[in-house]
């Protein structure tokens, strides 16, 4: 079977996932579907730790460690150490998230305490030169401009990571900073493309009343974006209502290739590609 899909951000390491759903699943992805990989994110210490457990234990998963805005409650300097200690020390930690702002519930946390530790975690990042994966929920533009002042689009910070191909073959910084999930404007899509963001398509590309996902799709090139499925939510069409999974990932990715008219297997390849760049996983190969 082709291996030519990557699900950018889905979670694995979902607390309602027993240790046999877990194994049940990785045979499905090894076995019945496309997927060559996929990074699973943590949201707290607890599954940040899960996400490194099943980095180890399957090949196809790496790992990425941090604290999701709703979360940050539970986040304290000595618990931020152990999510540093996980980002160098656990196995296959190719990224610090997700994090970020999420303004949506006012019953969530305190939104300064999102803030602190939105800015703490960046900086944790900035200190190990690791890929960032963000969340940004009703705070569009206030992610951005904490992102910026936290210097997560310096040029310093480019000056860590290679140059990434634009669509003219052109070498164009790259800031390792992955909009997670993202349903935010064209505009501020390109702003992002601009700054060497990467954006993440997810499931709601697919659903028909989505047009904004879907001129994003159109309107930024292919070579700035991958495909996640948010993995257990998000669930694209025609799975919507169930509960989601990595090899559904294909169906987002059809999507964006029906959008930018080309194949979907040219989809699946330049997405999977710019995952495995982002990401720097050197250790696999797409096999077509």
């Amino acid at each position: 079977m082709k291996k030519i899909l990557f699900d950018a951000h889905t979670h694995l390491n979902d607390e309602d996932m027993t240790d046999e759903d877990r194994r049940t699943l990785a045979e499905e992805i090894v076995n019945d579907s496309e997927v060559l990989g996929l990074v699973d994110p943590g949201s707290n210490l607890e599954n940040s730790e899960q996400a490194v457990r099943d980095a180890a234990q399957f090949p196809f998963c790496y790992a990425a460690v941090g604290y999701y805005p709703s979360d940050t409650d539970g986040l304290n300097e000595e618990n931020l150490e152990k999510i540093r200690n996980l980002a160098v020390h656990g196995s296959k930690v190719v990224c610090i998230g997700e994090i970020g702002l999420d303004f949506h519930y006012e019953e969530d946390v305190d939104h300064d305490t999102m803030r602190y530790w939105f800015r703490r975690q960046i900086q944790l990042a900035n200190e190990l030169k690791m890929p960032i994966m963000i969340h940004s929920r009703d705070a569009d533009q206030e992610t951005m401009d904490i992102l910026k002042e936290e210097g997560a689009f310096s040029k310093e910070r480019q000056s860590w990571f290679p140059k990434r191909p634009g669509p003219g073959g052109e070498m164009l910084p790259d800031s390792r900073v992955l909009m997670h999930c993202f349903s935010q404007s064209v505009e501020m899509a390109r702003q992002y493309v601009k700054l060497g963001a990467t954006i993440s398509i997810c499931g709601p590309v697919t659903f028909k009343n989505n047009r904004k996902t879907r001129e994003v799709v159109k309107a930024i090139p292919i070579e700035f974006l991958t495909v996640e499925t948010d993995a257990p939510y998000m669930a694209p069409e025609p799975k919507r209502g169930r509960k989601n999974k990595a090899p559904y990932v294909e169906y987002t990715c059809r999507k964006v290739a029906e959008l930018k008219e080309i194949s979907y297997e040219e989809a699946a390849v330049i997405t999977c590609t710019n995952a495995l760049r982002f990401y720097n996983i050197t250790d696999l190969e797409i096999q077509r």
